[in-house]
Parts: C-alpha cells; sequence; structure tokens
C-alpha cells in the first residue's frame, strides 16, 4: 500500500487570492494517499476552489479560521472546530481568507466493508451523511491526532493513520451516516448510483481519457441526450460534463501524485489535448497547479512509474 506525502511552504501564486490583486498567497500542504483513503492537510491565507466533486466520501474539519462552502443547493459556513461532510459525488465548492484544514477522502469499499461487518449491508444500500457541517469534538480530536501522525515521519506512520482513520470511520457509522435502501439503486465503482445511470457511469469510468460526446454517454444509458441530460442532473446534482471532469481530475491526481510522468503527458492520459486548459482545470479544483500539487506529494520509498 503506497504512501505519499511531503510538506510544501513555498508561494503559489495559483491560488486566488480574497484579498489585494497581485498578492501572493503562501500555501502549505501535506498530502498522503492509500488504496483506501487519502488525508490532505491544507493551510493557505486565501483560496478558492471551484464546483467540484469526488469519488469519496470526504471530512474536512476547520482547524483555523473558516471555510465558506455551496454544497449542492446549500451554502455553509464551517468555523474553526467544525467539520464539512460530503458525499460520493456530491458537489461542493469553497472559499475561504484564511484557513487550515483537515480532510480524510475514504474509498466507498471501505465504507461498505465496514458496514457489513456492522451488519448494516444490504442490497443497494444507499449511505448518506445526515448533515453537511457538525460540530463534534470526537471528529475534530481525530483530526488533530492524524494532522500530528501525518507530519512526522516516524516507524509505524502507516499504520497509525489506518488506526485513525478506521476509527473515524467507526464514529461517523455510528453518528453521521444514514442508510437508504431502495431497489433503483445499484453498485457501481463509483460506489451506489441510480440503475438508469450506472451503464453510463461505468462507461465514463472506462472511457474518459478520450474525447467523449454527450450522445455516446447517453447512449451507454440507453437513453436519448435530452433525457439522459435531464436525469443526470436531477440524480446526481451535476452535469454528465461536470462528472466526467471529477473522474479525470481524480486519476490526474494520483498519476501526479505516484508518478514521475511529464504533466503534458498526464494531461492526455486523462482526456485534456491542451496541458494549459488541463492547468487551469486542475488549479480551480484544487487550488494548486498540477506542479505545485506533485511538489507536495512524494512516495515515501521513491517514484515509480
Amino acid at each position: 500500500m503506497p504512501v505519499l506525502e511531503r510538506l510544501t511552504g513555498k508561494t503559489d501564486t495559483s491560488l486566488r487570492s480574497g484579498t489585494d490583486p497581485g498578492h501572493e498567497e503562501t500555501t502549505r500542504q501535506i498530502f498522503i494517499a492509500t488504496s483506501d483513503f487519502s488525508i490532505r492537510h491544507f493551510v493557505a491565507a486565501g483560496c478558492e476552489f471551484e464546483p467540484h466533486s469526488h469519488s469519496a466520501f470526504t471530512i474536512t474539519t476547520i482547524l483555523t479560521g473558516e471555510l465558506n462552502a455551496t454544497v449542492g443547493a446549500s451554502d455553509l459556513t464551517a468555523l474553526s472546530g467544525q467539520t464539512l461532510l460530503t458525499g460520493v459525488g456530491e458537489t461542493h465548492s469553497a472559499r475561504s481568507r484564511t484557513v487550515e484544514f483537515l480532510s480524510v477522502s475514504i474509498c466507498p469499499a471501505l465504507v461498505y466493508e465496514a458496514l457489513s461487518k456492522a451488519g448494516l449491508a444490504s442490497n443497494g444500500p444507499a449511505v448518506v451523511f445526515t448533515d453537511k457541517v457538525v460540530l463534534d469534538e470526537s471528529l475534530f480530536a481525530l483530526a488533530l491526532s492524524i494532522r500530528a501522525e501525518a507530519s512526522q515521519s516516524r516507524p509505524g506512520r502507516t499504520q497509525m493513520l489506518e488506526a485513525l482513520v478506521g476509527q473515524m470511520l467507526v464514529h461517523l457509522l455510528r453518528s453521521q451516516f444514514a442508510v437508504r435502501k431502495s431497489p433503483s439503486i445499484e453498485m457501481s465503482r463509483a460506489g451506489p448510483v441510480d440503475r438508469r445511470l450506472r451503464r453510463a457511469i461505468e462507461f465514463m469510468h472506462d472511457n474518459y481519457s478520450r474525447e467523449l460526446g454527450l450522445e455516446e454517454i447517453a447512449a451507454a444509458a440507453y437513453l436519448s441526450e435530452y433525457h439522459f441530460a435531464r436525469l443526470f442532473k436531477q440524480v446526481t446534482g451535476m452535469t454528465p460534463g461536470a462528472f466526467l471532469a471529477s473522474i479525470r481530475l481524480e486519476r490526474a491526481r494520483s498519476l501526479l501524485a505516484q508518478t514521475r510522468k511529464p504533466i503534458s503527458e498526464i494531461a492526455a492520459m486523462v482526456g485534456y489535448q491542451s496541458q494549459s486548459h488541463f492547468t487551469k482545470v486542475f488549479r480551480s479544483v484544487t487550488g494548486l497547479t498540477p506542479r505545485a500539487f506533485r511538489e507536495s506529494c512524494q512516495p515515501e520509498s521513491g517514484t515509480h512509474d
């Protein structure tokens, strides 16, 4: 299980400032990834993340400052000590003048494994967060412990992080997760999805590296372009194009962190023929350029393609 991390403290002018134009914002980040979860410790004096989604359950605890977010149709403010919860595929954006947060993204497979062990799994469960912003002392304490462990390269760090994330997951199952059962839900590699959209979502996951048109994606679901686009937006809250972009960016993060392939090659691998367009989209979602993001991610025992 590869573990990736590095702390950066350089000035990154790619961040959008909420202060005077031209003011350079200092960003520090630790990014750690395993096959089951990722951890991001982020500190910035001014940042903005445009609408996007993740193929994971994401728990973002505000350690200092505040984060103004839009999750779905809800405008929210998460203050220091509070935690923002976003589900798989849930569209969200955020902005802040000053913030430090610890974000843990847990893959659906790990969540459903925990559900099964707890005796809560059944055919077609849809797991959602009951709240979007919570004041939870246990989550805050766990976030502080994860930050402390992630910031030091001590023996057994991977095992400690696995244990802490596992503890966080159990706490969420007890307090913040709701299991909704529906015959219209089927499992996919992105977790549970509406059965009418599963084929199209699987198709996008299999073909994100090439140019895809709405007609071709809709055909995978055996629907007309018009009905497919309406249904997709209604069910997921995103357009098919935005969902496809989120798949591409998740893959790009992994490639940037785990390989030394040229950024231009990675851009092409995830479906962008223009590196400049890829950089613009990546920066708008992550707050960092692809190069700056890569510099915050370094394999513990060397890189490899």
